[in-house]
């Protein structure tokens, strides 16, 4: 932005009288009150689906993720910009009496209110739920934490924690190994679209009341729904489930078969698959073998399985397997790292980058495309307080909030 686009914000804001059918989410005004990851990723989503989302900022420091490098963009840290495109920022110190009623306009103002703080925190400022119900009853109010608003309030949540408290660490790694983290930070993002999912529905909820209403959800309780067969299995057993490696507690072959020149990650997962998986490897009577014929049965000797399926893989590498065994129906993969997945999703027509302009490195789109209307070009994440004189002039006066954040183009 420029500095005259800084001094006179309004020169450079079209102002939005009805939805304009960019994206679907279009017309809803978001209030962003979350740092890290869970929220802006909830709330980055919405702006991706054509929603207008403010991100309320510590002043001086911002969001705790505009520190957390390397690695560095050349205006803030890569893991701030890859959760905070489409959005506008304004500084507000909740402590001083004028930037807290700034605050409570805009929650007047707002659809959705998006939060992260520590149960009771923004209870001092009057912006709790219940407080901020009685400015704006028809407010979708979302409350993020890490392990609920109960016993567990007073908590710290991260989500390396919530991986060790949630039972993720005890079922990842190898089997005579330590208890191993995910290679990402999995629970807040299941959490963050949990949050999207309940103020969908909250949303829905107010076209058929009238009335708001109060989102929670935990990382504690977002990663014990998402361990799913895990967690069935244990509640069906009453025994922990353990470290498996690559394998599968109830499938076989599920696992990473060693070829000649790495592994491949291979995924069978009913009888008639196996049989065309041993036909393709040469093994053609592998399947009829009492020991290999139905899944439990394969499950029950995965060990001599693998040895089995490993031999014949040796004969060839995993470039040459992976075609076949894929034309066959077999679900299979070599396993790539980080720059191969990207290479691999753009080879399949998946098209997924998005372009922020000169100056800015890509970054991954929202996973979710519609037939219909789409937003508007990809906007790169706010500087700190860039849009604070344009908000604050804004909540000063009635009428609609002027457009969207800066254009790439502008930025460029």
């Amino acid at each position: 932005m420029s500095e005259h686009q800084r001094e006179h914000p309004a020169e450079h804001a079209r102002v939005r009288d009805q939805p304009t059918g960019d994206g679907p989410l279009a017309g809803l005004l978001v209030a962003d009150f979350s740092r890290v990851l869970a929220g802006p990723l909830t709330t980055m989503t919405m702006a991706d689906l054509g929603a207008t989302v403010i991100k309320v900022e510590r002043p001086g420091e911002g969001d705790d993720t505009r520190g957390w490098g390397p690695p560095w963009t050349a205006r803030s840290s890569s893991y701030f910009e890859c959760l905070n495109r489409g959005k506008h920022s304004i500084a507000l110190d909740l402590a001083d009496p004028a930037d807290r009623e700034v605050a409570a306009e805009l929650v007047r103002r707002a659809d959705v209110l998006v939060e992260n703080f520590r149960p009771g925190v923004l209870a001092r400022h009057g912006l709790d739920y219940d407080g901020a119900r009685k400015l704006n009853p028809r407010l979708v109010y979302a409350s993020i934490s890490g392990f609920g608003s109960a016993a567990g309030a007073d908590l710290p949540g991260y989500d390396f924690v919530a991986q060790a408290a949630g039972g993720l660490m005890s079922i990842t790694g190898a089997a005579d190994g330590d208890p191993m983290k995910v290679g990402v930070a999995l629970v807040d993002v299941l959490t963050g679209k949990d949050a999207l999912i309940g103020i969908l529905a909250a949303l829905r909820g107010r076209e058929l009341t009238g009335e708001g209403g109060h989102v929670e959800v935990s990382l504690l309780t977002s990663l014990l729904g998402g361990l799913a067969n895990q967690v069935s299995a244990f509640l069906t057993t009453g025994e922990a489930p353990v470290r498996m490696g690559n394998r599968h507690p109830s499938i076989a072959p599920y696992e990473t078969l060693r070829c000649a020149d790495g592994l491949l990650a291979v995924a069978v997962g009913t009888d008639a698959q196996f049989r065309r998986f041993a036909e393709v490897l040469g093994l053609p009577g592998l399947a009829g073998d009492p020991r290999f014929a139905a899944n439990a049965d394969r499950v029950a000797h995965r060990a001599e399985l693998a040895e089995r399926l490993e031999d014949a893989l040796a004969a060839r590498g995993v470039r040459e397997w992976e075609p076949e065994l894929a034309a066959a129906g077999i679900a299979c993969a070599r396993v790539n790292d980080i720059p191969a997945a990207v290479e691999r999703a753009v080879e399949l027509g998946l098209a997924p980058l998005l372009d922020l302009g000169d100056g800015h490195p890509p970054q991954v789109r929202s996973p979710i495309t519609f037939s219909g209307a789409t937003a508007g070009p990809p906007v790169p994440p706010p500087d700190l307080n860039e849009h604070g004189d344009l908000i604050r002039a804004w909540l000063r006066s009635p009428g609609p909030f002027p457009d969207s954040p800066t254009t790439s183009e502008e930025k460029r």
